[in-house]
């Protein structure tokens, strides 16, 4: 005769079953939490023990925040770091951000030696980073330059003519809140923006000039917006050397009598979900999983947003990243 389970059993498994599922979730969150924890507490600068060479990697639009400006100075101030490699992947970003991190590594350079090494990109702000250090090295096919600054406005006044919208103001003067984007930009206004790029500009080329001692003719020749590959910059003055982070560290040991068997650490910003934002905080879990590839999708869709929204006078060059 067949015998049939106790209903009583049956309900009890499944309940038993339930909370195990839930335990095993609730552990798998608490371990990607921790393993989070973790990562941000050794990614600054107090993982950095020992003396070492620091890395600093400038990626992405540069926009001068405090967070970056902030590590900037620790390293300058530690005794560990006994020098400082900044590795530039970045298009550049605003004017004033890239002219902020410029002169705070300036700062470091008058403490321990700093050296630039660039990867795929040192463009526009990238490169004013650049120029920061005592010496620029490049890959042969790296991209360099794009002297040049730029200010950028929308304007719907004929997308709202032809929905039949007007936006009306009353100003104190002609030039104020212009331009605004609702109607077109009068003379004036734009030779009033003609004017801040132009100051703008001045001082890009005269910091070129200094940091990269050339003539005025060398200047001409670089100074018209356009991009170079490393081995074109080199004839040009715009870096120093080709090569990357182990011809840096030879330059290094050769000139500034570091230790080449220093281990080189990163120094990275402190980063937490909250301040990573949605696209960020998916990006970090991702690469913690280890999905990379969908982790650097979202980081780069994450710095196209962050490019969308740059305010007032921007150096950068091209800011959508193609495979």
């Amino acid at each position: 005769m067949a015998s049939f389970p106790d209903p009583d059993h049956l309900v009890d498994r499944r309940i038993l079953r339930r909370k195990l599922t839930f335990w095993r979730v609730a552990l798998f969150l608490v371990l990607i939490a921790g393993a989070v924890a973790v990562g941000m507490r050794y990614a600054g600068g107090e993982a950095t023990h020992g003396k070492h060479i620091a890395r600093l990697s400038i990626e992405g639009v540069i926009t001068g925040d405090k967070d970056t400006l902030k590590l900037v100075r620790d390293i300058g101030a530690s005794k560990n770091a006994q020098a400082l490699i900044v590795s530039i992947e970045s298009p550049g970003g605003t004017t004033t951000g890239s002219e902020r991190l410029y002169n705070e590594l300036r700062q470091v350079a008058e403490k321990k030696p700093v050296v630039a090494v660039v990867g795929t990109m040192a463009a526009s702000g990238g490169y004013i980073a650049a120029l920061g250090t005592e010496r620029i090295f490049a890959e042969g096919n790296s991209l360099v330059g794009s002297i040049g600054v730029l200010f950028q406005f929308p304007n719907f006044g004929k997308l709202l003519e032809t929905v039949g919208v007007s936006v009306e103001s009353v100003k104190s003067s002609p030039l104020k809140a212009s331009p605004n984007g609702f109607e077109p930009t009068t003379p004036e206004a734009r030779e009033a923006l003609a004017a801040l790029v132009s100051d703008s500009y001045v001082w890009f080329k005269d910091l070129v000039k200094t940091r990269r001692q050339m003539s005025d003719e060398d200047l001409t020749k670089v100074s018209d917006g356009r991009v170079f590959t490393g081995r074109q910059a080199m004839g040009l003055k715009l870096v120093d050397a080709l090569g990357g982070e182990r011809e840096a560290i030879a330059w290094l040991e050769a000139e500034k009598k570091i230790d080449h068997n220093l281990p080189v650490r990163d120094w990275k910003k402190e980063r937490s979900l909250e301040r990573l934002g949605i696209l960020g905080a998916s990006a970090r879990i991702f690469e913690l999983m280890g999905w990379g590839g969908a982790a650097a999708q979202l980081e780069r869709l994450g710095q196209l947003n962050e490019t969308r929204l740059l305010d007032g006078l921007v150096s950068v060059w091209q800011v959508t990243p193609v495979d």
